[in-house]
């Protein structure tokens, strides 16, 4: 048995942007330090000076950095660092997500693709010093969907194993039509399509900036899973499967319920089976009610990660370890949580 890290993370650098074409270079992020004013921590304690400028506006760049972990493996400037902090870990494989990416960046099509083709370029070179071990999602650029083919194939040709989306990208739902040919990529790659936690929508983002992230990277999340199911994106595109990363898998239960009684009124129905006849695969965290969890909705679709990198609530680093050893659920069960259902998910 493996032990997989569903949902890892990669800390971007000024390095990340150094793929970038030579006649989009102008749309190169950069950093910027804070020389004055009120002092502002982040989420581990740490003061923070850097942000990132992308499309002429400002972004956090040290808020949500977990201090637990090394700035050389969480930045992959030291891979093999990494790789040995996975073996302390006991971790074999680990999927990685991008930090950066988790919020709104820009509505401009040709910054959309420039961004997205260089960070793909930078986890291709990061995949290739640990084939086996560092897998990674790609990002596609949904403003210029001309362009999101040749960054899949791309991405399915150098360790990709999903695709990178947030709830209402480009300020669409997406059970929006405009999705549908990207859908039916995903389909031919066979590349999962993993909705982590955030949202593709300025207006969604900022209404929401006082909040501490409940409602923009968690709530916004759960309605797409419900539009997901309300709208049978998984019955228009079959093949599809679908992820929901740093949610976690309290909140399931709940919308599953919900759905049923409004379904229930168009003739329809959840069916008995809702995440494995949907291909929809969720990731718990190791403080969810795992006992509640799996008699709703069985085992068969729960994947865990540690959220590698950051420090907030849904990370846990040792999470993969104290889900096999805290007793809490079934051996059998926590097997096919950190191996079988990830390999599933992700097509390793």
């Amino acid at each position: 048995m493996a032990t997989i890290d569903a949902d890892a993370h990669v800390l971007e650098t000024p390095r990340t942007w150094e793929y970038m074409p030579p006649n989009l270079k102008r749309h190169t992020p950069f950093v910027v330090n804070q020389q004055s004013g009120e002092t502002t921590l982040g989420s581990s304690g740490n003061v923070i000076r850097e942000f990132w400028v992308v499309d002429n506006r400002l972004h956090n760049k040290q808020f949500n950095v977990g201090l637990d972990t090394s700035e050389a493996a969480r930045e992959m400037t030291d891979i093999q660092a990494r790789i040995d902090h996975m073996k302390e870990l006991e971790i074999d494989i680990q999927v990685l997500f991008p930090t950066l990416f988790l919020r709104p960046l820009t509505m401009n099509a040709e910054l959309d693709y420039a961004i997205c083709y260089s960070y793909n370029r930078w986890l291709a070179e990061i995949n290739k010093a640990a084939p086996e071990a560092l897998r990674w999602v790609v990002c596609p650029p949904l403003l210029a969907m001309d362009k999101v083919r040749e960054e899949l194939i791309f991405g399915k040709e150098n360790g990709a194993c999903g695709i990178f989306i947030r709830a209402m990208e480009t300020d669409r739902m997406l059970s929006d039509p405009y999705f549908f040919p990207f859908y039916e990529m995903a389909e031919e790659l066979d590349l999962a399509i993993v909705l982590h936690s955030g949202v593709g929508s300025f207006t969604v983002h900022e209404t929401y900036r006082s909040d501490p992230g409940f409602n923009r990277f968690k709530l916004s999340g759960v309605g797409a899973f419900h539009d997901l199911i309300w709208n049978d994106l998984p019955g228009k595109f079959p093949k599809v499967r679908w992820g929901f990363v740093e949610l976690s898998a309290q909140w399931v239960p709940y919308a599953l319920n919900d759905l049923d009684l409004r379904l229930s009124r168009m003739g329809r129905d959840v069916g008995e089976n809702p995440l494995g006849d949907n291909n929809i695969y969720i990731a718990c965290q190791v403080t969810d009610d795992l006992d509640y969890i799996i008699d709703t909705v069985g085992d068969d679709n729960i994947v865990v990660g540690t959220d590698y990198g950051h420090n907030d609530t849904s990370t846990e680093i040792q999470a993969l370890r104290k889900l096999r050893t805290d007793g809490k659920i079934p051996s059998n069960s926590a097997d096919k949580i950190l191996d079988e259902n990830s390999r599933r998910l992700y097509g390793l």
